[in-house]
């Protein structure tokens, strides 16, 4: 615990003063409320009980007390209170705000691989619900318990002056209280992470759902998700209770002794009046004081439960934090200079599994720059996989990707990707408008640009019939566009951008034939004077390519253009004649 604590502090360290000034503001904030029983014990033993002052005077008196106190409260707390307050969530939202911040920037930079093992709403889980949790840990560990702390050793060091004996018979307690603390709390955290889990669990099975609730519904699987749900719904019920179980015993046993200490005290010191060794006035002060004692007490079990919750999602923050970045750059990494397009792979060799199976064996091709090639052959042969490895989606497990005669893995990242443009089979549009999704190829680019973008992807025609244009909301993931429409968008994108170097990974695969042909228009525009990389499942679409390479089984088996390898009647003939039946 004490070393995600020591990570944590990096994110509070440039706050340490606004803290400490908060700390400063809460210890007056309540530091006054323990003047009530000291006005108690004054007003019962020195005004009322007093045999020296006359009426008049003892009325003067009170008044005199009761008036100061009253301004101090209307005049003085309410400041206090407030800047108390504001400082406390402004310092504990500023230090959410980073740790966000960086989550974000840290996620980033994460590989495909990363994504690929972990279910989106689990990330989601630690950078929204865990993050949060941790305000705890600011707004109680590093604030509220040193003010509950201060107030315990303010009422005490007064009750001290007061009466020693009744004082340590007031902290009898204290021994049996931090003891409970310690043997419950231990396994709270343990039983909090379990429970953070299961409800991340909770979440990412709903945000998968969700994302694609027309599957169910086409399925007419409603009756099985709701079984499904129930069970891992389920699962997060049966941990908040074994959480809540071991809470309630904490509180139980806690509860009792700081109930039971009072009762000693009034005890003791109602003895000690009968007896008459102690005043009425003292007597009844030092109960007012067992409340400001004991009060903050039981908020520091409360305090406890919710720092153990606290320090259960500071370790799942953290964890994520300290995620390792499988595609970094080196240290002397240069930034790769504008490319003509020279593509070479080097006895290539791939595998997403450190000690899995290679996906791709020894693969040697070169493409020349301002070429078209192709990449054809069966589902899972390794194609989508040659294609990623160019921009550094993975980084190869042996050989070299060489662009212009510079290893990919010496230079700069984003200096690789810069320059190349992508379009999928499936291209993601986010839940913003047209234009924005266009600006995504060149965020700085003018309207004209963007006009012309769209144009030239055979897009702005159906934007225009948009209800509000360019400015028309998409919906999550383009939703509200159809499969062609959202295409030509993610087309519209790579031609804002320019770059040297195009990849097409199947980007015409799964649309009618209208939006094909529109779509392969545009991308052959697209694609003149730039090296351009094929993906393609139907091979009528990929007759005109320089170069066609085809894959099986993660190697090159064959390689030429469309009439040299029909004329080899082998694998690629084969192909082109079952779809051409």
């Amino acid at each position: 615990m004490g070393n995600s604590i020591k990570r944590y502090l990096k994110f509070v360290k440039p706050y340490k003063w606004l803290i400490a000034l908060t700390i400063v503001i809460g210890i007056i904030k309540f530091a006054i409320p323990l003047f009530m029983p000291l006005l108690i014990k004054i007003v019962i033993d020195d005004i009322v009980g007093s045999t020296t002052l006359t009426a008049k005077e003892a009325t003067r008196q009170l008044f005199y007390w009761i008036g100061g106190t009253m301004l101090l409260f209307f005049i003085v707390r309410p400041p206090v209170e407030y800047y108390r307050q504001y400082y406390a969530q402004y310092v504990s939202n500023k230090i959410l705000y980073d740790i966000r911040q960086n989550l974000y920037h840290h996620l980033q930079k994460l590989s495909l691989s990363y994504y690929s093992n972990t279910r989106a709403g689990e990330v989601i889980s630690r950078v929204i619900n865990d993050v949060e949790q941790t305000r705890n840990f600011v707004m109680i560990g590093l604030m509220n318990v040193w003010l509950d702390i201060a107030t315990i050793l303010i009422a005490v060091g007064i009750m001290l002056t007061m009466d020693i004996p009744l004082t340590i018979v007031t902290l009898l307690a204290f021994p049996f209280y931090g003891y409970s603390v310690k043997h419950f709390f231990g396994k709270l955290r343990l039983l909090t992470r379990k429970r953070s889990q299961a409800l991340a669990d909770v979440q990412s099975y709903l945000h998968e759902r969700i994302s694609g609730v027309s599957v169910i519904k086409s399925f007419a699987l409603e009756d099985v998700e709701r079984e499904r749900f129930d069970e891992t719904n389920g699962k997060f019920l049966e941990k908040a209770i074994d959480h809540t179980k071991w809470n309630a015993k904490a509180f139980a046993v806690v509860n009792t002794i700081t109930d039971v200490a009072p009762l000693l005290v009034l005890g003791y010191a109602g003895y000690q009046v009968i007896n008459g060794n102690l005043s009425v006035g003292t007597m009844v002060a030092f109960i007012a004081f067992i409340e400001r004692v004991y009060s903050p007490l039981r908020r520091l079990v409360n305090s406890s439960t919710a720092l153990t919750q606290s320090f259960a999602s500071m370790d799942r923050v953290l964890e994520l934090m300290e995620e390792k970045y499988d595609i970094v750059d080196k240290k002397n990494a240069k930034t790769l200079p504008p490319i003509k397009g020279k593509v070479e792979f080097e006895n290539v060799s791939f595998a997403y599994e450190k000690d899995g199976e290679h996906v791709l064996k020894n693969v040697r091709f070169q493409v020349q720059p301002g070429e078209t090639v192709a990449f054809v052959g069966m589902s899972g042969g390794g194609k989508s996989t040659i294609v990623g490895l160019i921009p550094r989606f993975h980084d190869v497990t042996d050989g070299a990707v060489l662009i212009d005669g510079h290893d990919i893995r010496d230079v700069q990242i984003n200096s690789i990707r810069d320059q190349i443009g992508i379009v999928l089979q499936d291209n993601i549009l986010f839940s913003d408008s047209v234009k924005s999704n266009i600006l995504m190829g060149k965020p700085d680019a003018t309207d004209e640009e963007v006009i012309a973008a769209a144009i030239a992807a055979n897009a702005h025609d159906f934007i225009q019939e948009l209800p509000e244009g360019y400015e028309t909301t998409v919906g999550e993931r383009g939703v509200k566009l159809s499969g062609g429409q959202k295409q030509r968008i993610a087309i519209a994108r790579v031609f804002l951008k320019n770059p040297p170097l195009l990849i097409l990974d199947e980007a015409t695969s799964a649309l009618d034939l209208e939006s094909e042909a529109l779509i392969q228009e545009s991308l052959e525009r697209l694609a003149k004077d730039r090296t351009t990389l094929i993906v393609a499942h139907r091979l009528s679409t990929i007759t005109h390519a320089d170069k066609i390479f085809v894959i099986d089984d993660g190697e090159v088996k064959e390689m030429g253009t469309h009439e040299e390898l029909m004329a080899q009647r082998s694998i690629y003939y084969e192909l082109f004649q079952i779809q051409h039946v």
